[in-house]
Parts: structure tokens; sequence; C-alpha cells
């Protein structure tokens, strides 16, 4: 890389290798955080949504959240002072968040609901850094074509939507879901680019 490209690494407060990925395709130099049990149940990173609570809040809420956690890992184990970013996903159905399959029969459900269905995907960015958390969201329209039983069960068979909000990731097979898309794909993926890049700017992590 250049010098003078990157002013600063950061920490990455997440398990997601899709997010891994999509820091690095923008030559973004970070550090894993590892969480020492899943957000279902850690605590500090509880992914339960508030009753009636808006899907836009609970996508902010968690990413502040994780975000903070990991600022509280880097203390607490003595890391290297670093900006932390963290991020959450959801999809929003006719006014219901959905989030990550508990299980196969789940995922079934998850995906006839979406099948020849709009629906909206919420991922918040946050960063933390010298005391303040800088927040953004990325809001996108998806549209599945109608999908059969069929396709259905063999794409969880494949065990790609078990650990994946909506019980699908754009990026694989779910891929040949899609009939239309409005807004960020790298979002409904789980990293939404532009947003990130502007936020490390506001940080300092990018020139």
């Amino acid at each position: 890389m250049p010098a003078g490209l990157l002013q600063q690494r950061v920490h990455l407060a997440s398990r997601s290798p899709r997010r891994r990925e999509l820091l690095a395709q923008i030559g973004i130099a970070f550090d894993t955080i590892s969480f020492r049990s899943s957000p279902r149940e850690d605590a500090a990173v509880d992914e339960t949504p508030l009753p009636g609570e808006d899907p836009r809040h609970y996508v902010e809420r968690l990413a502040r959240s994780k975000a903070a956690h990991g600022c509280e890992l880097v203390r607490r184990r003595r890391l290297l002072p670093q900006p932390v970013l963290a991020a959450d996903t959801t999809l929003e159905l006719a006014g219901e968040l959905i989030g990550k399959p508990a299980d196969a029969d789940d995922a079934c459900r998850i995906l006839q609901r979406l099948s020849g269905r709009s629906h909206r995907v919420l991922t918040a960015v946050a960063v933390a850094w010298e005391g303040r958390i800088e927040l953004a969201v990325s809001d996108s329209e998806v549209r599945f074509r109608l999908l059969d039983d069929g396709e259905i069960r063999r794409y969880v068979a494949s065990g790609e939507p078990l650990d994946k909000a909506g019980a699908y990731g754009i990026q694989g097979r779910a891929g040949m879901f899609v009939e239309y898309l409005a807004g960020s794909y790298s979002g409904v993926m789980g990293l939404p680019l532009c947003e990130t890049a502007q936020l490390l700017k506001r940080c300092g992590c990018l020139p």
C-alpha cells in the first residue's frame, strides 16, 4: 500500500467474515476483537429487540453497544488503542424485525415469507474513538422473486443462511433470488462501504 494512504489501523468488533472481506476490499488495516461468546449469549451485546422497537433504532442501538463493548475489551485486554468499528444488520418485512434464523426450520420459514416480496435491509455502522461514537445507517430495499419449496430447502441445506440476518447472503447462492435491489449492495452484505469510509475519515483513519 502506498505510504500515507492509511493513517491508522482499526479494531473490528465482529465475527463476520463478510465484514473482514469488505474492509480488506477498501484497504483498511484491522485487528479483529473476538468476543468470548456469540452476541446471542453475551448480555453486553444482547440482540433481542426491545418491545415495539423500530428497526432503525434497533440496528443503531446494537451497533453502538457492540462498539462500546469492543472499547471495553480493548481496555480490559490491554490491546493497542485504536478506533473500534462495529456493525449490525437486520431485515424489516411488513413492520417486523427479522434477524438470524434459530435453526434450519426457522430459515425455511423466513425464506418462504421473503419469497416474491420486498423487504428492507438496515445496517448500522459505529466507530468508537477518543470517547465518542460516530454512527451511520444504510437502508436498502431488496425484492426476491418467487421461490419454490425445493430451492428453499436446498439453499438451507447448504448451511449458508444459518448465521445471516434474514436467512440469506446476497453475496452467495442467494444472489440468484434477488430480482431487485435499491441501495447498498455491501450494506446488504453487512457493511456499507460508502458510509464506513466516511466514518473512518471523520475519525482520522483515512486521509
